[in-house]
């Protein structure tokens, strides 16, 4: 299972929220480019990087901190965040996306994600599957939607995605451990997806039982942050798994 460090961006700071509400900000570093080479520094390869200013906002903001880590170090980056049109997933690929994740477009314009996803390939888009009570949400989570998360990913898988990260907002920034129950059910009723556990994440000892459900990966935040999980852990996590 990869271990995917996050980085949410505003204002150019790496953040964290709970639950997606921007008025519970707290910045962590003022440079994010420090944070990704801190990752890189004890064999981390993936990197979770969120534009919450282009989440707002619609369309990519933060573009230039993209480019400075992909330049500047070798993590694979996965990008999201306000990717709405052509031309944002253009400038998201052309500062060193490895990947991008595409959530409010899969809802609000599938055919534009159908396409991203046909000119791309599957191991270039992500699908964004964040929910709250089951139900998908967007616009950077402020707004929910009417449709089931377990459909709505079932129906994207059949169409082609690979990549699905599914983040119970519940759970989001709160160290109270994610979503087993919500994943073991995407799994068991999903094949093949390559399933991406987001939010939640409190201590080391969740990852294991992650991995033995089958998540391909798990991204993890604020548990980094705050101390609850040491990078030297995941270190030797990573030299377990090789």
């Amino acid at each position: 299972m990869r271990i995917i460090p996050a980085i949410d961006l505003i204002n150019g700071q790496c953040v964290r929220l709970t639950k997606g509400d921007y008025s519970t900000k707290k910045v962590y570093n003022e440079n994010p480019l420090e944070v990704a080479k801190m990752f890189e520094d004890v064999g981390i390869e993936h990197l979770h990087l969120v534009d919450l200013d282009g989440a707002k906002a619609k369309h990519i903001i933060n573009h230039k901190i993209l480019e400075s880590i992909a330049n500047k170090t070798n993590l694979k980056v996965d990008f999201g965040g306000g990717l709405k049109s052509d031309e944002d997933l253009n400038i998201a690929f052309n500062s060193g996306a490895n990947q991008i994740t595409g959530g409010s477009i899969a809802v609000k314009n599938p055919s534009q994600f159908l396409n991203w996803l046909e000119t791309y390939g599957a191991d270039k888009i992500i699908l964004g599957a964040d929910c709250l009570d089951q139900k998908i949400a967007i616009q950077g989570w402020q707004e929910e939607s009417d449709k089931e998360v377990l459909s709505f990913i079932k129906d994207y898988v059949s169409k082609g995605v690979s990549y699905v990260i599914c983040t119970d907002i519940a759970k989001d920034g709160m160290l109270q451990g994610p979503s087993f129950d919500l994943y073991k059910t995407i799994l068991n009723s999903i094949n093949p997806v390559k399933l991406i556990a987001s939010g939640g994440i409190s201590t080391f000892d969740e990852l294991p039982k992650l991995a033995d459900l089958g998540c391909e990966g798990v991204i993890i935040g604020k548990a980094i942050y705050e101390g609850n999980m040491s990078l030297k852990q995941l270190e030797t996590y990573q030299l377990n798994q090789s």
